[in-house]
């Protein structure tokens, strides 16, 4: 595979190669993405072996460094600031102003810059990406403090979800995209016999070309995690990107604009293919950017009530969602009633639920269901979780480790609301923070429902650190109730618990049916809230939850479409296939 002609071509060697340099990591994440084993070429484990000795202070020092002050986008557009307004979940302002930009002059301006980049090879947009996410692995450790003091996500794990995991399903995108522009020639001779004379001989190019501008609505909880999917599946199928945070959650994809608009401009490209619309408080202009006729592409996580609103109104774009939904849990019986405890236990508790994949609902058998440590019901099941989590939660550095810090304001509404339903089997608690003491910090809380009875309760989403334990006449029972809610209001996991063959097979046909992953038997260091990339998918387009999947072909193959033009061969060589004839 040789790399293709730099984007300038009246001087090829006055820009770097990014192709050339990462066209081995993007042979890799093809095969990849077709192979489904575990690969990364990005470290997770925030460690000095493999990101350097000094990678941990320094990033910490220019996160500090961008604390109280407007954040530098040299050259970046803009139609005044947008004051400082995030508060870090502990405790404290970040203090950072950013640049304005209007709705309809960042749709211009991104629309403007697109020509060169839309022209440009799917091999030479492709190693511009992946030169943006070698930089960005580069500053993991300024993303993560950036990540943790935007959405309450606990050190290790806003390194590894704010780093290394969302750069792995960015990669996953990009290679995703490079491999769906190449999946026809540039060029073809095409050639039909005729009965007399020669054949017809025509020469034909296929090029893939852009939709247009593209719009990234991003999330608070998880910016570039979610993000970064859609970022670069559009980038890398020649789309400008505008990136639209959450007010709350600017600072990540802040840094992540910076490094895309520095290597753009090194590649030789308009670095205002990718801009920051950061929003002041008082605005809401993600609708207006997102129904700007210009806006072809739209990527948003957040909400069921404006994505769905996304997926009706904008109409002019191709619209990808992930929304909310109701994660279930299905028990039946285990042969690891200690196991699954554990696993339940920290499912709920990592990040205190503010997860689109945390379980929410967990259907028991009333009468009891059977273990390896005898039968137990859904009481006393209830019980024996809000013990595991007294156990997993019992020193408050390592709860804090586990929880992090509540993100919003609404979801401390949403655990006091539960905790007022009166059916609570297992209390919240407030932990404090040893290293921030003004972090609000809670426990994960369990209720107490019947399936029957509480159905009003239990199919509304409670985003957040509370779950129900749900009584059922029996596990067809629940696997109804698996089926019928993921349905109407959808989900984005599933598991189930189970010895039994029947059992089994009846979850992975209820599954398949309601359109949902799932998970069966997960006892060990492997969680229901948990998606990796180049392995799992994460959404299914398949229920309400979402009507797209983080990453597959039909993700990035609307991004683009591929043209084509055709003209007769010269005349010679006709002339040559009837002299052969």
């Amino acid at each position: 595979m040789s790399p293709d002609q730099s984007p300038d071509q009246s001087s090829p060697h006055q820009h770097p190669d990014f192709f050339a340099r990462h066209a081995d990591l993007l042979d890799q994440a093809a095969a990849r993405t077709a192979d489904r084993g575990y690969w990364t070429p990005y470290p997770e484990a925030p460690s000095t072996s493999a990101y350097g000795a000094e990678a941990p202070a320094a990033g910490e020092a220019a996160f500090r460094d961008l604390l109280d002050r407007p954040f530098p986008l040299d050259g970046h557009p803009t139609t005044g600031t947008v004051p400082a307004s995030e508060v870090s979940p502990y405790g404290f302002p970040l203090g950072i102003s950013y640049p304005h930009l209007a709705p309809g002059a960042a749709v211009a301006t991104a629309k403007s810059a697109a020509p060169a980049w839309r022209s440009a090879s799917p091999d030479v947009r492709a190693g511009v990406a992946a030169e943006i996410l070698a930089r960005l692995n580069a500053a993991s450790f300024e993303i993560a403090h950036a990540v943790q003091h935007t959405t309450g996500q606990p050190f290790v794990m806003a390194f590894q979800a704010g780093g290394p995991h969302a750069q792995d399903r960015g990669l996953e995108a990009v290679a995703y995209a490079w491999e769906a522009q190449r999946r026809h020639p540039a060029t073809a001779r095409w050639s039909k016999p005729r009965r007399r004379g020669g054949p017809l001989i025509m020469d034909k190019t296929y090029t893939p070309v852009g939709r247009g501008v593209s719009v990234l609505i991003a999330c608070n909880t998880f910016p570039t995690w979610n993000g970064y999917p859609g970022f670069f599946a559009s980038l890398v199928t020649g789309n400008p990107v505008v990136v639209k945070p959450h007010r709350r959650a600017v600072l990540p994809l802040a840094i992540t604009v910076r490094i895309a608009r520095e290597v753009l401009a090194e590649a030789g490209f308009d670095p205002d293919v990718v801009l920051l619309a950061a929003s002041r408080p008082e605005e809401r202009t993600a609708p207006a950017l997102a129904t700007h006729p210009d806006v072809r592409i739209v990527d948003f996580t957040g909400s069921s009530e404006f994505g769905d609103w996304l997926e009706d109104n904008a109409r002019q774009a191709v619209v990808h969602t992930e929304k909310a939904g109701l994660n279930t849990v299905v028990v039946d019986s285990t042969d690891d009633y200690a196991g699954l405890l554990r696993n339940l236990a920290f499912s709920l508790s990592l990040y205190s639920g503010q997860m689109c994949t945390t379980p929410q609902n967990i259907l028991v058998p009333r009468d009891g269901f059977a273990t390896d440590q005898g039968p137990r019901t859904a009481d006393e099941f209830a019980a024996d979780l809000g013990s595991a989590l007294d156990d997993l939660l019992a020193d408050p550095a390592r709860a804090t480790a586990t929880l992090g810090a509540i993100v919003n304001g609404g979801v401390l509404a949403r655990l006091e609301e539960a905790a007022a339903l009166g059916r609570t089997a297992h209390p919240s608690r407030t932990v404090t923070h040893p290293d921030h003491p003004d972090a609000v910090v809670r426990t994960p809380l369990v209720a107490r429902l019947d399936a029957e009875a509480d159905e009003k309760t239990y199919t509304s989403e409670w985003f957040g650190p509370v779950s129900f334990v749900i009584a059922t006449d029996d596990t067809a029972h629940s696997l109804r109730v698996l089926h019928d809610t993921v349905r109407r209001h959808g989900a984005l996991t599933a598991c189930v618990y189970t010895t039994g063959e029947d059992a089994l097979a009846a979850a992975r046909a209820t599954a398949l049916e309601a359109g949902v992953h799932l998970s069966e038997n997960l006892t060990a260091d492997v969680f229901p809230n948990q998606s990796a990339a180049f392995s799992d998918f994460h959404g299914t387009s398949a229920n309400p939850a979402a009507n797209a999947t983080l990453t597959d072909p039909a993700f990035v193959t609307g991004r683009f479409a591929v043209l084509q033009s055709r003209r007769h061969a010269p005349a010679e060589e006709h002339k040559e296939h009837s002299d052969v004839r």
